[in-house]
């Protein structure tokens, strides 16, 4: 971000050095979102969802940087894992747990065969009966 800002910095003083004094604005502009597009992509880095299964439950736990740490928890045999597919298109969507009325969408980080591999996974996780 230093080598940025200095970059821009030296650019927008040249500029307003020959009476073009708008472009040195924009030089600063292009720094601010310049940080704000690492900070996103940091804070994206350390998203974290855990799915834990146990013999009755199935529990989520999510860790987001800007957020508190939230825990859902799910009764084993009522939850179902939901992929939205458009197999014409091969088009992969959102991955969800859902529970009666309740829908909580996960892995909306991963990528689309990602998200397919994961349900089914968890859909074979869930079959499976703990004794």
């Amino acid at each position: 971000m230093t080598l940025v800002a200095a970059v821009n910095l030296v650019v927008g003083g040249l500029f307003a050095a020959i009476g073009a004094w708008p472009v040195a604005g924009f030089a600063g502009l292009d720094v601010l979102l310049i940080w704000w597009a690492f900070k996103a992509n940091f804070d994206d880095a350390r998203r974290l969802e855990r799915i834990s299964i146990t013999e009755g439950e199935l529990v989520l736990d999510r860790l987001q940087a800007s957020k508190p740490p939230e825990q859902r928890r799910f009764v084993r045999r009522w939850v179902r894992v939901e992929l939205e597919e458009d197999r014409e298109r091969e088009l992969i969507g959102r991955l969800s747990l859902v529970s009666g009325q309740s829908r909580v969408a996960i892995g909306d980080f991963l990528a689309p065969e990602e998200r397919k591999s994961l349900a089914k996974a968890l859909r074979a996780e869930l079959a499976i009966p703990r004794i």
